[in-house]
């Protein structure tokens, strides 16, 4: 089914779609309350970056994945993001819309913590998904994708984690976009109460070089008082998917959110990760790794505001660019008034392998407070010919030190991310796509 942008779905569809997944009555109405709303409301506008011809709205809605009984069913390219050294693995498997394999540790079912689909979440614990979805990180009327995605969301993920529960495993979701003009609508929401600790990794994958689909993706990452939320991610969706990601975070008193995110889409991309440290002594690190090529435009921006005294974030961006490829990374770090001790940090760099590339890097500093520290780095250039002669000179050749030079360019993200399997997923997709 083809989508329009006047008219994605109408309002029979809808109500039809939410009562087929036995959604509560408030789901329907936020559904229908945004599909209304997504008419007037305008495009997001990124920074130096015109999205109004982007595909957005042509996409098959509803499509089913098969179920499989074991991991061994799965194609190679996807078991490589798996453990396989782990005999429980806290995981779940999305195949287009549809839950094809789900497996969690009991201990931590008896502990309360839920790790399901987020359609399961919504019909087994409604009132606790209600308190939270699309309330304190994104609402549903910010722009028309945002109003899209509330109103035909088909996907996503539920992690809740009590008071005073601390994993210690990484629980991952892998969302695998198999029919290549299936649309992957999904939302991911992530409650941790007062004093608990979870580490979450997703992967995004799809196979649709030529056919013409979208993702709309919108994460949401509450950490309450004392928390901590280590976040990891690798989108490596194929050309023919255009990409809008959202991923938010609040975070209470003395509550601590990290963000490790590998953007290996090839077709056009916008990527927002905004974080708001609410609370005092609250704490943010975010990084992001990107690798652009071919013709393919790309725009990122990390926010992290301030908002709670003696808060601290930390903006780290590292892209690479070859071909004609473009990307924009803006860094931006808000400290509002009131907001004292803070301190604001930031670096972006950005290196091109190629005279057509482009890349701009735009760190910005926006304090309303005096009492504050704050800082930032920026720069945008070639492979340093010193450090090529340098690695040369050790017998090492042109090829080999140029891909050790990139690698450890992409290193502070990479080697950030939670899961050693997909750490090394990560490696092999920056080598196929430098490369």
């Amino acid at each position: 089914m083809t989508v329009e942008v006047s008219l994605p779905y109408d309002k029979d569809y809808v109500t039809q779609f939410s009562q087929g997944l036995n959604e509560p009555e408030w789901m329907k109405n936020l559904r229908l309350s945004a599909l209304e709303k997504s008419e007037a409301l305008p495009l997001p506008k990124p920074d130096k970056t015109n999205i109004s011809k982007w595909n957005f709205t042509e996409f098959k809605h509803e499509v089913k994945g098969e179920k499989i009984e074991s991991l061994n069913q799965l194609p190679n390219d996807i078991q490589d993001f798996l453990d396989k050294e782990k005999e429980q693995q806290n995981l779940v498997i999305q195949r287009n819309h549809t839950v094809a394999y789900a497996a969690m540790d009991e201990k931590l079912k008896e502990q309360g913590v839920i790790f399901t689909d987020i359609g399961t979440a919504i019909q087994e614990h409604s009132d606790l998904v209600e308190k939270y979805y699309m309330s304190d990180a994104v609402h549903i009327d910010e722009h028309r994708l945002t109003a899209l995605h509330a109103a035909l969301m088909n996907g996503g993920i539920f992690l809740y984690v009590p008071k005073n529960v601390e994993i210690q495993d990484p629980l991952q979701a892998i969302f695998w976009q198999e029919d290549p003009e299936a649309s992957l609508i999904n939302h991911v929401l992530v409650v941790a109460e007062e004093n608990s600790s979870v580490t979450y990794v997703e992967n995004y994958i799809s196979q649709n070089k030529e056919a013409k689909t979208s993702a709309n993706i919108i994460t949401e990452v509450i950490a309450k008082a004392g928390a901590s939320v280590s976040f990891g991610a690798v989108d490596n969706f194929e050309a023919g998917t255009t990409v809008y990601t959202n991923r938010r975070g609040v975070a209470d008193r003395d509550a601590t959110i990290e963000w490790a995110l590998g953007q290996m889409n090839e077709g056009d991309t916008v990527s927002e990760n905004i974080t708001h440290l609410v609370g005092d002594n609250s704490h943010s690190n975010a990084k992001t790794v990107a690798i652009g090529r071919g013709t393919q435009k790309q725009n990122f921006t990390a926010n992290i505001t301030h908002f709670g005294k003696g808060s601290e974030g930390y903006i780290l961006q590292h892209g690479v660019m070859k071909d004609k490829s473009s990307a924009i990374f803006n860094g931006i770090g808000k400290i509002e008034h009131g907001a004292t001790k803070s301190n604001a940090e930031q670096e972006s760099r950005v290196l091109m392998l190629s005279k057509d590339a482009r890349g701009d890097a735009n760190p910005i500093l926006l304090i309303d407070e005096d009492d504050v520290t704050a800082g930032h780095a920026a720069s945008v250039g070639r492979v340093d010919p010193v450090q090529l002669y340098y690695l040369m000179s050790r017998g090492i050749s042109k090829f080999e030190a140029e891909r050790l030079i990139i690698h450890g360019f992409l290193a502070p993200v990479v080697n950030q991310l939670p899961v050693e399997a997909v750490k090394r997923q990560l490696t092999q997709v920056i080598e196929r796509k430098v490369y």
